[in-house]
């Protein structure tokens, strides 16, 4: 059970405290609740650019990481679709730094056409060395963009394009800003050897002014069900063929959101899972094979990914992946199955749990689900899982006009 206190300011920022009295170190995590699901279609990329710019600098204080480093701390940040999220590790002794550094960029950032134009080039530079050389690298663009019609995952965190990024102006940046990256929309989690009566005079003292902002509220439209499935072939400057499958499955606080994750650790996490040892050991149709799903708040993706060994068929590995599906919605999974998957679940939930920076992180983005309690069930959810309800869910998932392939071809010289 990780234990925690919480309170709230008055201009909205939600507070939570954890304990830990045996670390000289303290953490604290601030999660904002915007994505790249939040932007519009025609700029996209703004959640992921923030993430840049909140490091250029904020109203009262230039350089971010300089004070930073002189008090022997060390912070990074993402973006997700759903959520961006910031990070600091540093000496207990210094926290008030944090609390310092933090708190003037929830003010302001120090918006100027330098600072902007600084993060966009890096950001450009990061989308055409990751995305567009990269072999591979735009596989996401094409699948985000055949799964989904209407819902805002049709595009990545990057962005839809660079020219989107390129043209981002100050004052789109700013209302961005001024819109989601508020005190109402936040959460803070401070942990290590600290006091809540502490943790609150600080709080007061270093964001208690700051304005509140309005609360943000979501009205994305729904993907509607998907009744047809959808192929899309591409060629590619890539060394092998690979092969992407991506089936809807429902969003992150529904019950099948569990089995769901305990379906992609049977089929194709390890050495030792069904796709790996049949695809890849056995037939030695992919060359590496891997099953996972999107972790996404909205209703999301499960994914089978591989590369295709040199002079198989592309066309003959994805008979075998729908092979291994129907024997999966045929038949379901044994209890031996069932329980060592959940083994890993429980092995993995005890080692995100060994780090301060992991817990602060954490509880502060089940606070942002709807309560940091959820943290203390999430083992329960699994265990509730049965052969059965894993099954019933399979069933639901792989359904024939639920699925979205890409074949992503290497290109014929």
């Amino acid at each position: 059970m990780l234990q925690f206190e919480k309170f709230t300011l008055a201009n909205g920022l939600r507070v939570l405290v954890h304990m830990d009295k045996a670390t000289p170190m303290a953490a604290m995590n601030i999660i904002y609740d915007v994505g790249a699901r939040d932007e519009e279609a025609a700029r996209t990329g703004f959640a992921h650019l923030f993430e840049h710019l909140m490091f250029g600098g904020s109203v009262h204080i230039p350089e971010y990481d300089e004070p930073l480093q002189m008090a022997g701390g060390e912070n990074n940040a993402y973006t997700t679709n759903d959520i961006t999220n910031y990070y600091i590790q540093l000496p207990l002794k210094n926290l008030e730094t944090a609390f310092w550094l933090e708190s003037d960029r929830m003010l302001s950032l120090a918006f100027s056409e330098k600072s902007l134009d600084v993060q966009r080039k890096v950001v450009c530079e990061e989308f055409k060395e990751h995305y567009l050389n990269k072999p591979y690298g735009d596989a996401w663009h094409h699948m985000r963009a055949l799964a989904y019609k209407v819902h805002p995952y049709q595009w990545p965190t990057i962005g839809k394009n660079l020219e989107q990024i390129e043209t981002a102006q100050l004052e789109d940046v700013k209302a961005f800003f001024f819109k989601h990256y508020r005190p109402v929309n936040a959460v803070m989690c401070v942990a290590g050897d600290v006091t809540v009566a502490q943790i609150k005079e600080l709080a007061e003292k270093w964001f208690g002014n700051i304005a509140s902002g309005e609360k943000y509220v979501r009205n994305i439209p729904a993907e509607p069900r998907q009744e047809d499935a959808r192929t899309e072939t591409m060629y590619a400057d890539v060394p092998l063929d690979a092969l992407y499958k991506a089936w809807h499955i429902a969003g992150r606080l529904t019950p099948s959101y569990y089995a769901s994750d305990l379906i992609t650790e049977i089929m194709g996490s390890g050495l030792s899972s069904r796709l790996y040892q049949r695809l890849v050991k056995e037939e030695q149709l992919f060359s590496n094979i891997n099953c996972y799903h999107t972790g996404s708040l909205d209703a999301g993706l499960l994914v089978v990914e591989g590369k295709i060994t040199e002079g198989k068929s592309i066309e003959a590995a994805n008979a075998a992946v729908d092979q291994e599906i129907d024997k999966l919605v045929a038949d379901g999974v044994t209890d031996s199955e069932l329980q060592k998957a959940k083994n890993k679940i429980e092995a993995m939930i005890a080692f995100e749990d060994m780090t301060l920076l992991n817990r602060a992180n954490n509880l502060a983005f089940y606070e942002l689900l709807g309560d940091a309690a959820l943290i203390n069930k999430e083992w329960e959810k699994y265990q509730e899982v049965t052969t059965a309800s894993l099954q019933q869910t399979a069933k639901e998932i792989f359904r024939a006009g639920n699925c979205n392939t890409l074949f992503y071809k290497k290109k014929v010289q």
